[in-house]
């Protein structure tokens, strides 16, 4: 398999710079991983000009925070912007987007079997934010971790879920969008955890906390958390559309042949390390302008990212989960490969390395 990095002359590097100097923060925040002050999981955080703002379920509801910087966030106030006065339940994931200069939380809320997503908004990132909404989520199943973006002009969800009524998988599904708050016309699947490095912690098995990005060719990633987020096992893995692929086609999509960020060397994909200072990095941010996957970074330098983990030494529990800041790179040619397609049984194109 090759994992090389494809390298550019001098001026196309130049280039490179001046197009990460609009979509990226500055270099201060490409530095190597640090452990923040907040504990928790699921790390929500988008880029406004020079304000960093985070979100995160707290205190029976959902908080915002606002920084000049990533590493800034952990010391900065926590503002309520909604509280579960309903009575939904276990209040789980918040993610932050900004579609047409508006502000959109959504969330998955319930108890057991009866969690869903819902979505909040506003014009302001930390107030002014409404009753929660239900989305009308296709064929209306437990459903955790949705993110909205918008590829080649069609808005799209991505969610995990489960086929029927029971916990038996989490899988990941995408639907189109006719608004930030509408679905339309039916869910589709576009990954279940059947490869064998996804399987190491099962009960239920796991593909959640897609996050979509796209790559320097415009193909579009749903970057994604597999195995148990209650096991060091847990690491991200990567989904890559094919050039001029349907996002709802689950054949157009290709899997990383293995984790792509992760704390065990027999789960990772040849080529890449695990973790030397944390163990179970999952559920994370790539910290986009906007929030928007339509300015994910360019090829060349390291670009800012959040996310989650326990640090190596602690015994490995949700309770001793931090957000982490780190780093992750463009890398090019790579090879995903799978068994038993009806189409190509392989794919090459851009993959991600990430940094502590």
């Amino acid at each position: 398999m090759r994992t090389s990095r494809r390298f550019f002359s001098a001026a196309a590097f130049a280039l490179t710079a001046a197009l990460a100097a609009v979509v990226c923060p500055p270099a201060a925040d490409h530095a190597q991983a640090a452990q923040t002050g907040l504990r928790g999981a699921d790390p929500s955080v988008l880029r406004v000009g020079d304000t960093y703002v985070a979100v995160q379920s707290a205190d029976g509801g959902i908080v915002v925070r606002q920084a000049s910087s990533t590493d800034g966030l952990a010391a900065a106030p926590a503002r309520k912007v909604w509280s579960d006065d309903a009575g939904h339940g276990e209040v789980w994931a918040p993610e932050i987007v900004r579609d047409g200069g508006r502000y959109y939380i959504y969330f998955s809320a319930g108890r057991g079997p009866d969690h869903r997503m819902y979505v909040i908004s506003s014009d302001s990132p930390d107030s002014g934010y409404g009753a929660e909404t239900k989305l009308a989520l296709p064929e209306d199943k437990w459903a955790i971790d949705g993110a909205l973006f918008t590829f080649e002009g069609q808005r799209w969800f991505v969610w995990s879920g489960w086929a029927g009524d029971t916990n038996v998988e989490q899988n990941l599904y995408v639907a189109r969008m006719s608004s930030p708050t509408t679905p339309t016309g039916d869910r589709h699947l576009i990954s279940q955890p059947r490869e064998s490095w996804e399987r190491v912690v099962g009960d239920p098995f796991i593909n959640e906390g897609p996050e979509p990005i796209r790559d320097p060719n415009g193909q579009l990633h749903v970057v994604y958390s597999a195995n148990g987020s209650w096991s060091e096992q847990y690491c991200l893995g990567d989904l890559r559309l094919k050039a001029g692929g349907d996002p709802g086609s689950v054949w157009d999509w290709y899997k990383s042949n293995g984790c792509l960020f992760g704390s065990n060397g027999s789960t990772m994909m040849p080529g890449w390390d695990p973790t030397l200072n944390v163990n179970g990095p999952g559920h994370h941010s790539f910290v986009l302008a906007d929030g928007d996957i339509n300015t994910s970074p360019p090829a060349g330098p390291r670009f800012p990212l959040m996310f989650h983990a326990v640090p190596k030494g602690t015994p490995y529990a949700w309770e001793n989960r931090y957000w982490y800041t780190g780093s992750f790179a463009w890398w090019g040619d790579t090879t995903y490969t799978r068994a038993n397609s009806p189409g190509a049984a392989s794919d090459t194109g851009w993959s991600l390395k990430f940094f502590e």
